[in-house]
């Protein structure tokens, strides 16, 4: 019925990259449009279409997060530092709707802090520059992100969206069965980790193989899980990001 298309990355900017994806697939009468939350999108997008789906006008939603964050990279040695922590992705998921009203979403938060945009943006000129920022043009079509900006702003805010989520159900951590994060930091995943005391397999990480994929990162973690069946129906599993905007937000699912 709908499909929507998580992605900062679209390859035009009209039409929208779910139009696309639409033609190709010959989904004709369905709905598309894109979400641009950058890492968050994959997380954001689970939230608005479980919400469409309650609503009763959709039976099938197809979510797709994608990202090619190489065609935005500086792979001299000026960006390096940037462009080695990023890799390109997709993945989808389908999404149908159910009377049984124990399944689905227990809890979600989506934020922004859009004071700290600066931290991660591109600049397509020089007037996108943040005020006091001299315009570099090494610079102009290409990622920049404040490395320790970012990791302070996770490290503190990861764990408290994790707590803020399972307040929100009324549940605690062990009775999640699986953590499922934007791929961003190793450091960053496994400080939440030793914060709530969680054993290696209920958190998952792959950014060791795939790197940052933004909005692929989700799915990519979600597809591997339920490949080796460490996520299944009747599992408590909370997905989770943060990134630019700066954003986070978090989506705790009954499966």
């Amino acid at each position: 019925d709908v499909i929507v298309v998580s992605t900062m990355t679209s390859e035009m900017r009209c039409p929208p990259t779910a139009c696309l994806v639409a033609n190709q697939i010959k989904a004709t009468r369905a709905g598309a449009f894109d979400l641009n939350a950058a890492c968050c999108g994959f997380v954001f997008g689970m939230n608005v279409v479980h919400d469409l789906l309650r609503g009763g006008s959709y039976n099938t939603i197809a979510l797709v997060g994608a990202d090619c964050l190489s065609t935005l990279m500086d792979y001299s040695d000026f960006g390096r530092g940037t462009a080695i922590i990023f890799g390109d992705a997709a993945g989808a998921a389908i999404f149908r709707a159910t009377d049984d009203a124990r399944l689905g979403i227990l809890a979600q938060s989506i934020h922004a802090d859009g004071e700290r945009w600066k931290e991660i943006y591109i600049p397509e000129e020089d007037r996108d520059f943040p005020p006091g920022t001299a315009p570099d043009p090494r610079q102009i079509g290409h990622v920049y992100m404040n490395g320790a900006g970012v990791f302070k702003f996770a490290v503190g805010t990861f764990p408290d969206l994790i707590q803020e989520t399972l307040d929100k159900a009324g549940l605690r951590a062990s009775d999640v069965d699986m953590f499922v994060c934007h791929q961003s930091n190793a450091r960053i995943l496994s400080a939440a980790r030793e914060r709530f005391g969680l054993t290696e397999d209920k958190l998952y990480v792959n950014i060791d193989r795939v790197g940052n994929t933004v909005a692929a990162s989700v799915p990519l973690c979600l597809d591997e899980l339920r490949q080796t069946g460490r996520v299944r129906e009747g599992m408590k599993v909370m997905f989770l990001g943060f990134g630019g905007g700066l954003t986070w937000g978090s989506s705790l699912w009954q499966l």
